[in-house]
């Protein structure tokens, strides 16, 4: 007999006996929820996150041995940010923005999983995911900052972490303005669009769609707003051959 591995994606400090875990740990012969509590136990610091597990069962004796990893540098930024979620459409929506401290913190936390081989490196990595969850960077859209990064060099390379509260205090603003802008481009878009489904009544579905698509409404607004176009008609029956 020998070991057996799996490897599972938890709710930080949550962990259940429900699938998919549950299931998984029951063909293994170990006490399940002894192993959920050391689950929990270890991964309680990354609360609100979905962490990485890999869990070593020894077939013969029963005994387990639980490492945890790394959650996703989406994950982390999410929760450096105070976010639940990016931004559904990162080019133009803005969710919140991040320090470069934050960024250095995040790169720290992920090294070993991250490609670059010094702290700059790991923290253009870093700042690329913010690009891609609408997760700005001092102030910048996350893409811009690159230029200006060299600044930051001094605090890069000593691994600068730290944020004052007055520091902290002012993201939280930020990030509310940033969540009210949201708001308010949302209302315009939906407002312009009930403004085309006015002026275009009686028109098929893909006219009004590429009208939406044309004055910029975002793809999720449209499927909301726009008519959906009419299920094909069923074919027929054929008739019966006749004897």
């Amino acid at each position: 007999m020998g070991k057996q591995k799996l490897d599972v994606l938890v709710s930080g400090g949550k962990a259940t006996a429900a699938p998919p875990l549950g299931p998984a740990l029951g063909p293994l012969g170990v006490n399940i929820g002894q192993v959920i509590a050391e689950i929990n136990k270890k991964t309680a610091a990354f609360a609100g996150m979905q962490v990485p597990v890999t869990l070593v069962v020894d077939e013969k004796t029963k005994e387990f041995d639980i490492s945890v990893g790394t959650p996703p540098a989406s994950e982390l930024i999410k929760k450096e940010a105070k976010i639940e979620k990016g931004a559904g459409n990162p080019l133009t929506d803005k969710v919140a923005d991040l320090k470069i401290e934050q960024i250095i913190k995040i790169s720290q936390m992920k090294e070993d999983n991250l490609l670059g081989k010094d702290a700059m490196a790991r923290v253009k990595e870093i700042i690329g995911t913010c690009a891609g969850m609408g997760v700005m960077v001092e102030g910048k859209p996350a893409k811009e900052i690159f230029a200006d990064l060299a600044k930051f060099k001094d605090k890069i390379e000593s691994g600068k972490t730290e944020l004052s509260d007055a520091e902290l205090k002012a993201l939280e603003e930020e990030k509310k303005k940033l969540q009210e802008e949201i708001e308010k481009r949302r209302h315009e878009f939906e407002a312009t669009a009930d403004k085309i489904l006015k002026e275009m009544e009686g028109k098929t579905p893909k006219e009004i769609k590429k009208k939406m698509e044309e004055a910029g409404i975002p793809d999720t607004i449209i499927h909301e707003k726009a008519p959906k176009d009419a299920a094909p008609a069923k074919a027929d029956a054929p008739a019966p051959a006749k004897k």
